[in-house]
């Protein structure tokens, strides 16, 4: 139950790579019109259970930058920097996107990482969405709602290599192929936001 798929399916076309092969990268801007990203921005902050909680990061416990909620399938628990998430049960907006994003990109999610940025303080180091529990080259999707922020990539054998997008309210990133394992990704903070934003990372836990 919950194995990923292993047949091979037609990968729609999700338009100009943004990482040079074989990493994958994708900017779908915008994914949801102003109505729809402005909605669901409001249930989904209504909806959520946010957690303000300790990760270890370089053998110290520090407090996430950022509020956090995981919510998944039953059985489909995340672990990251020290620390695991046990599901919570998809609220009606999350479940939505969900359906909307797995439309689109022809992926089965199981699990999505909610994380709301108060503020241009909050932010999100660099790292690779690697666990194992994702699997071989996971996919990631992103949807942003709310505030614009930079998103940073810099290559893991040369991290004077980057590259940069804006994550724009409504956007859709998808990140794919060996992204995880050849880059690493971050959110840095900016004292010219001031505006909260929403971001929703959908993945597929691999379960026995």
């Amino acid at each position: 139950m919950n194995k990923a798929p292993t047949e091979d399916r037609t990968k729609p076309d999700f338009g100009v790579n943004l990482l040079p092969a074989p990493s994958r990268a994708f900017l779908i801007d915008p994914f949801l019109d102003q109505k729809q990203s402005f909605r669901f921005f409001s249930e989904v902050e209504q909806q959520v259970q946010w957690q303000s909680r300790e990760i270890l990061i370089f053998g110290r416990r520090v407090l996430q930058p950022r509020l956090v909620s995981w919510q998944g399938d039953p059985g489909c628990d995340y672990r990251y920097s020290g620390t695991t998430w046990t599901p919570d049960p998809w609220s009606p907006a999350v479940s939505r996107i969900r359906k909307l994003v797995s439309e689109f990109t022809g992926e089965l999610f199981n699990g999505v990482l909610i994380n709301m940025y108060r503020g241009g303080q909050d932010s999100m180091g660099w790292h690779s969405d690697d666990e194992e529990e994702l699997g071989k080259a996971p996919v990631i999707a992103s949807i942003s709602l709310g505030a614009s922020r930079r998103f940073l990539f810099r290559k893991k054998e040369n991290l004077k290599e980057k590259r940069e997008v804006v994550l724009k309210d409504g956007s859709l990133l998808v990140m794919e192929g060996s992204t995880q394992e050849l880059w690493q990704h971050s959110i840095p903070r900016s004292a010219k936001v001031k505006e909260a934003r929403i971001n929703l990372t959908f993945r597929r836990i691999v379960v026995d």
